[in-house]
């Protein structure tokens, strides 16, 4: 299979960061925006695993073992499957 493809697969599957569960183990598969450098720098990378602590304006997650916030627009950008 192809990387592309894969990667398609992986994005039939995947929601935004913003649209995942409170409490819910996720891992980060594509950054989309014109955020992503900025994420990336904050510890947002592909295939790490983070928890949605909270949403609303501000989403709260632990990555890594840190807590942050970011904005619901950011969040948009991380597109993110659950972990089994």
């Amino acid at each position: 299979m192809s990387a592309a493809v894969a990667t398609g697969l992986e994005l039939d599957s995947a929601i935004t960061l913003s649209q995942a569960r409170v409490g819910c183990d996720m891992q980060v598969r594509v950054l989309s925006g014109p955020g992503c450098e900025r994420l990336r720098r904050m510890g947002f990378c592909e295939e790490i695993r983070l928890m949605k602590l909270s949403g609303g304006r501000n989403l709260l997650c632990r990555v890594c073992g840190t807590k942050m916030a970011i904005s619901r627009e950011l969040a948009d950008q991380v597109w993110v499957t659950p972990v089994e």
